[in-house]
């Protein structure tokens, strides 16, 4: 039986190749994928559905700027991809090309059928410009077509704790919180939330280690600062300083920087 299936995968035609290479990274095997799109090209495979398959597999592993050069291709032989304008212009946005990125989800985002991930990644491109009526509303459009997922939620929370607005940050990353319970971003941005609407300091948790306590005082004493609570700023950073089991000098790097604050 095992020399036969070894025979019957030996035997597959390259188009076949790519068929079963595309099904893995679907499948969130990556590698598996990578081998096969060689031996498909090893066999003569070539041109678009390699193209794409190489694309995506950039995109799969986080190699974000190959993926970007590979679905600029793609989007060059056919302009009104939704997929491709969907991933290129998240590739832009994870690599750091936000001028790109917004140009790319704005094209993404106005072809039928726009997924939520297109419409969550122009939200984030927004914020980082800072223009928070284009966030709001494309926080809105992803919502609506993912209303319980967790990534946008808190990445809405996010950009209203950019926004100052504190407390209304709460609602969706406590709602972001509850989807997706074991995600560490999620709990820490929710912490800082909490400790930014809150007149007391974070208390250490049951069995909780010192860096972590640590890394919570500090994001409340920044939060403190970014509210001008200069008396609750300092004492958080101090407090981060001693919890740490060792010297945390980024607490300590922003309790100079607000003691120097007149």
């Amino acid at each position: 039986m095992i020399l036969w299936l070894l025979a019957a995968s030996a035997a597959l035609a390259p188009d076949d190749r790519l068929a079963e290479a595309a099904h893995a990274l679907a499948a969130g095997r990556p590698e598996q994928a990578r081998t096969m799109i060689a031996a498909a090209v090893a066999e003569g495979a070539a041109g678009e559905p390699v193209e794409r398959l190489l694309a995506d597999l950039a995109f799969a592993t986080g190699d974000y700027g190959r993926a970007l050069a590979g679905y600029r291709v793609l989007l060059k032989a056919h302009p009104p991809d939704a997929r491709a304008a969907e991933r290129a212009g998240i590739s832009a946005l994870q690599s750091g090309d936000i001028e790109e990125a917004v140009v790319l989800l704005e094209r993404a985002t106005g072809l039928p059928g726009a997924g939520w991930r297109a419409w969550n990644a122009r939200a984030v491109a927004a914020d980082r410009q800072r223009d928070w009526r284009t966030a709001e509303r494309a926080y809105d459009r992803a919502a609506a077509l993912a209303p319980e997922q967790a990534e946008i939620l808190n990445n809405r929370g996010w950009s209203l704790m950019l926004r100052g607005q504190w407390s209304d940050a709460v609602e969706p990353l406590a709602a972001a919180a509850r989807l997706a319970p074991g995600h560490r971003r999620i709990a820490a941005n929710l912490d800082l939330a909490r400790s930014a609407t809150s007149a007391e300091l974070p208390e250490r948790r049951p069995g909780e280690g010192g860096a972590d306590w640590a890394a919570r005082l500090n994001d409340a004493g920044v939060a403190a600062a970014l509210q001008g609570d200069r008396r609750r700023a300092v004492a958080a950073f101090a407090r981060a300083i001693e919890a740490s089991d060792r010297w945390y000098q980024r607490a300590a790097n922003n309790l100079a920087a607000v003691e120097k604050q007149p």
